[in-house]
């Protein structure tokens, strides 16, 4: 059976915590789409980790993990993390690539990091991951896929191409240096022993899993209201991270998904530039960032302070009804443990007109939230693991927010730990 876990809202969730988990019955665990534009913190017995290539099922001895086609593969990124995983005593994950994906070239960072200085006050906030220009020569269709590497002339066409290109962009906007394709290629083909083993015809290898009958796990990288067709576009990603999507990024049909664990903050975050409707600031937004994930609030992939904000029913609902909800995974709950009152946003008023509907951005950003306030349980909620030991209050928010979105709350994460769940 396949089932997909994705985010609900603007990324920044907890899923990489949850794919840890559910990686225990799993048989294969793939990444469908995204680079290494954000990470998924997870903490296990071998440490804490943050991973941004890799997918959550690197810590599973008997998971086959897999970057499939729609992955913006940054090699160098990859072996950095491999090898930092094996520097810390995990074991060697196994690990296949598709020989379809996409490999995002050191012109792709360097474009990246230009555009976003040149845009200054009005850029997109941007990781500099490169992800931007890596899909524009994707569409563009002069990407350089991983099957490409075993072919010298092939290779060597393709990166000729694309910096005869760059170069005339870099000479005349950017005034700065031009590219040497000689340098990039040398660059490129010292990957190819280490990562050849690890090359296959992914889309092959899932579609036979499904026929014989494995249970295999899709992770999304960021959330549904970073989706560049539904999402506050234009501060969007650029590849899909709807579970609509997992079919196509790793080549599989699309009815064979049958479970959406959608996961969810128990308050809200972002990081990147956009409408964020319920978002804090000062004070309250310091005091919430600095007790929410294990460390704070900062982004795993940048180590910016994320945005902060109170749970936003509007946003959420939408983002679980993009994503094809069955079930939701409430994350960091027990983040919340230290209010009086906790603010939730049901509504938002634009221009004095009230709607539960999520607009597009232009209506949003003239959005106002509408607020509603439960009472707090004023208590650390770390370590229960049945539903019926909560603190009353702590039940009566879970049961308000799945009221509130319309979809079934199964999974409840009360801590960072991989044991620290409640299965309802």
């Amino acid at each position: 059976m396949v089932k997909a876990i994705v985010g609900g809202n603007w990324g920044d969730e907890g899923k990489g915590k949850i794919t840890d988990m559910l990686a225990e019955k799993s048989d294969i665990v793939v990444r469908f789409q995204g680079g290494a534009n954000a990470g998924h913190t997870i903490i296990n017995n071998y440490g804490k980790f943050a991973l941004h290539i890799l997918p959550s099922g690197v810590f599973r001895k008997k998971v086959t993990n897999v970057i499939a086609q729609g992955v913006a593969l940054n090699i160098e990124e990859f072996f950095k993390e491999l090898d930092s995983l094996l520097e810390r005593s995990v074991p060697m994950p196994e690990i296949k690539i598709s020989d379809r994906a996409q490999i995002v070239m050191p012109y792709h960072i360097l474009l990246d990091e230009l555009e976003e200085e040149r845009l200054g006050a009005k850029s997109f906030g941007s990781t500099k991951s490169g992800i931007a220009p890596f899909y524009s020569d994707k569409y563009l269709k002069i990407g350089i896929q991983v099957c490409d590497l075993f072919d010298d002339e092939i290779l060597m066409n393709k990166i000729n191409l694309n910096c005869d290109q760059k170069n005339v962009l870099l000479k005349s906007l950017y005034k700065g240096k031009t590219l040497d394709s000689n340098i990039i290629y040398n660059k490129l083909i010292g990957y190819r022993e280490r990562l050849e083993p690890m090359v296959c015809d992914a889309a092959l290898l899932l579609n036979n899993a499904i026929k014989q009958g494995k249970e295999i796990l899709l992770e999304g990288q960021l959330g549904a209201l970073k989706d560049p067709d539904n999402g506050i576009y234009p501060f969007t990603t650029s590849s899909s991270p709807l579970a609509g999507f997992g079919a196509v990024g790793a080549g599989i049909p699309p009815y064979e998904i049958k479970e959406i664990v959608t996961v969810v903050k128990a308050y809200s975050s972002a990081v990147g530039a956009g409408a964020f409707v319920s978002e804090i600031f000062d004070k309250e937004a310091d005091t919430l960032r600095n007790l929410g994930g294990d460390c704070g609030e900062y982004g795993a992939t940048t180590g910016r302070p994320r945005r902060m904000g109170w749970f936003d029913a509007v946003a959420t609902r939408y983002g679980c009804m993009l994503q094809g909800t069955t079930e939701i995974a409430l994350s960091l709950i027990d983040v919340l443990g230290y209010l009086d009152k906790i603010p939730v946003c049901i509504g938002y008023d634009i221009n004095g007109t009230e709607t539960k509907d999520f607009p597009v951005t232009p209506l949003l950003n003239k959005a106002r939230p509408i607020y509603t306030y439960l009472d707090g349980w004023k208590c650390d909620i770390t370590g229960i693991r049945n539903y019926e030991d909560l603190p009353e209050k702590a039940r009566l928010y879970i049961e308000f927010i799945e009221a509130q979105v319309g979809y079934p709350i199964k999974y409840i994460s009360n801590g960072p730990r991989r044991e620290d769940i409640i299965f309802r």
